[in-house]
C-alpha cells in the first residue's frame, strides 16, 4: 500500500525546487503521485509514495527538502484536524476515507488507524515536536497545543532525546510575514520520517572554505547543481570552466570523480588577488587541491588543467557522466579565449619558448554554441549537462536558449540577480542518438549580447538610488535637528 507523505521545503530557491526534486526521483527511479498539485507558493507537497525507504532515499539526497513526514492528518483548521485524528483511531480499513463536511463544505480526510497503531506498543518511547511556518509561539503555547493530543492512545514513556518514534504537528500561516492571518490556513499531524540535507550547506559554507574567488558558487547552489547531474558514486565529471573548484567540491561530495579546466593560469595555481576582506596574500595551502583535502575528499580529484575551451584537447573517446558548469558572463570575470586581433600574425621560432598567447573576447552566443556541442560529443546517453546562463529578464524567450539535437532541456529555472538581469539555471540530457557534431541551434540574440551592459547599468541604477536614499536620509535628519532646536 503506498503511504501518504509531507514533504517540508525551505522557502529559498523555489525555482529550483520542482527540478532539483524530479531529478532526484529519477536518479533513484522512485514512482510518485501527488495528492494535491505542488505549487512554489506552498513550502510542501503532499504525495504518495510505494515505501518509507523512497521517501529515505530522497531525503538523503536533497539540499532543499528540510523534513518528510508520514502523514495523519490535515485540515483547514485545528479543530477539524483534532476531529479527524479522533475518526482515524477507529478506521480499521486499511485505507484513507474522505468525507464531504456539509456545515462546513471542507473535506474530512481521515487515514488508517494502522498508522497510528504502528507507533503506540508499551515499549516504544515517542515525543511530538509543535512547528509553525510564519508565526511565532512561545513554549508554553506550543505545550498547550501539545496537550490537546491527549487522547491519542500512545502507551510508551515521553522521551525528548532519540525516542523511537517522533511526532510533529505544523501550523502554516501562508508565506507573507507582513499578513499574518490569526488561523492557520493548514495544519498537519504525523510521524516524522528524515530530515533533508540542510546541515551540507554550511558544512560546504564558503565562509569556512580556504580557497574561494570572485565567482566561486554559493554551496547551496552548487549542490543543487550536482543534484540535477544526478551525480552519485563513482561517475566522472567535468567543470570546463572550473575557476575556484567549487562545483567539483560539490560533485566528490555525492561521490563524484571530478575534473576541471580553466583558461586562466593564476586562479588554477592559486596566485591570484585574495577575495576575502583584509587578506593581502595568499596562503600556501589555498588552491582547489586544498579544498579537496578540507572536506576529505581528496581521493575523487583527478586534477585541473589550462585549457582554451574554444580548442578542446579532449580525444572524442573520452565521455562523462556529467558535465556542471557555471561560464563567464564578461562581468566579473572575463569571457575570453585564444586569439590575436592582428591579421597574419607569425611567431618567430626563437620566441616560442616564452610566449605566452593573447587573448580576444570569447562571445556569449559562440562559447554556449561550443558548450552544447561538446557536452553532445562527450556526454553518455542519458547523463547530463548542467550550467547557467545569462538572461536580460525583459527580452528573455524560451524558444531562445540553446539547443542541440542531441540534448533534450529538461529543466530550466531562474535566478533573479537584479531587477533588469538574470541567470537561468539549464540542465540538459544526452539522447541515445547519432551525429553529435549537428550544428547547434542558437540566435545570437539583443539579450546575450547586451547583458554585460545591462547588468552593470542596473548595478548603477541601485547605486545610484542608494545615494539619493542617503541623502534624503540626511536631509530629514538635519531638519529633525532644526526643528528640536526652535523648539
Amino acid at each position: 500500500m503506498w503511504c501518504r507523505y509531507l514533504l517540508w521545503f525551505a522557502h529559498e530557491h523555489v525555482e529550483f525546487r520542482n527540478a532539483e526534486m524530479q531529478s532526484i526521483l529519477s536518479l533513484f527511479n522512485i514512482p510518485i503521485k501527488y495528492a494535491e498539485c505542488p505549487s512554489i507558493e506552498k513550502p510542501y507537497w503532499i504525495v504518495e509514495l510505494p515505501s518509507e525507504e523512497c521517501v529515505k532515499k530522497l531525503a538523503s539526497r536533497s539540499i532543499l527538502l528540510k523534513n518528510c513526514i508520514e502523514l495523519w492528518s490535515l485540515a483547514k483548521s485545528i479543530s477539524l484536524l483534532h476531529e479527524n485524528l479522533k475518526n482515524a483511531i477507529c478506521n480499521k480499513s486499511d485505507k484513507w476515507i474522505l468525507k464531504e463536511d456539509s456545515d462546513s463544505k471542507l473535506t474530512k480526510q481521515i487515514c488508517p488507524s494502522s498508522l497510528i497503531e504502528a507507533c503506540t506498543s508499551p515499549n516504544k518511547s515517542f515525543k511530538l515536536k509543535v512547528e509553525t511556518f510564519c508565526k511565532h509561539f512561545t513554549m508554553k503555547e506550543k505545550v498547550s497545543k501539545i496537550e490537546k493530543f491527549d487522547y491519542l492512545p500512545f502507551e510508551g514513556p515521553v522521551q525528548l532525546k532519540d525516542p523511537d518514534n517522533t511526532l510533529m504537528y505544523i501550523e502554516f500561516y501562508g508565506v507573507d510575514p507582513n499578513n499574518v492571518p490569526t488561523d492557520p490556513y493548514d495544519v498537519f499531524f504525523g510521524k516524522w520520517i528524515a530530515d533533508g540535507q540542510r546541515e551540507v550547506i554550511q558544512h560546504h559554507s564558503l565562509k569556512k572554505r580556504h580557497f574561494i574567488g570572485n565567482t566561486s558558487m554559493d554551496a547551496q547552489l552548487a549542490l543543487i547543481m550536482a543534484n540535477q547531474a544526478k551525480v552519485q558514486t563513482g561517475d566522472f565529471v567535468l567543470d570546463p570552466f572550473v575557476g575556484s573548484g567549487s562545483l567539483l567540491v560539490a560533485a566528490s561530495h555525492f561521490g563524484g570523480y571530478v575534473w576541471g579546466s580553466d583558461i586562466d593560469f593564476m586562479m588554477l595555481h592559486g596566485r591570484t588577488r585574495p577575495t576575502r576582506v583584509g587578506q593581502k596574500e595568499r596562503a600556501k595551502e589555498e588552491s582547489i587541491r586544498g579544498n579537496m583535502y578540507q572536506y576529505d575528499i581528496a581521493s575523487k580529484y583527478l586534477d585541473v588543467i589550462v585549457s582554451d575551451f574554444s580548442l578542446p584537447l579532449w580525444q572524442a573517446r573520452l565521455k562523462f557522466d556529467a558535465i556542471i558548469t557555471d561560464p563567464p558572463y564578461g562581468v566579473r570575470e572575463p569571457t575570453e579565449k585564444i586569439g590575436i586581433v592582428k591579421e597574419n600574425y607569425r611567431l618567430l621560432p626563437e620566441q616560442l619558448s616564452n610566449h605566452v598567447p593573447s587573448k580576444v573576447d570569447y562571445i556569449l552566443p559562440h562559447l554556449y554554441a561550443d558548450l552544447l556541442r561538446f557536452a553532445a560529443e562527450h556526454l553518455i546517453p542519458g547523463k547530463r549537462l548542467v550550467c547557467w546562463y545569462p538572461v536580460v529578464r525583459s527580452e528573455y524567450k524560451e524558444e531562445e536558449l540553446p539547443c542541440h539535437p542531441c540534448l533534450t532541456l529538461v529543466s530550466n529555472s531562474e535566478q533573479v540577480l537584479s531587477q533588469m538581469t538574470a541567470r537561468r539555471l539549464l540542465t540538459f540530457e544526452r539522447r541515445d542518438v547519432l551525429s553529435p557534431n549537428l550544428c547547434v541551434t542558437l540566435t545570437p540574440t539583443t539579450a546575450m549580447y547586451n547583458f554585460r551592459e545591462t547588468y552593470f547599468a542596473a548595478g548603477e541604477t541601485s547605486r545610484r538610488q542608494r545615494r539619493e536614499r542617503r541623502a534624503e536620509a540626511v536631509t530629514a535628519a538635519a531638519k529633525y535637528k532644526a526643528m528640536r532646536k526652535d523648539i
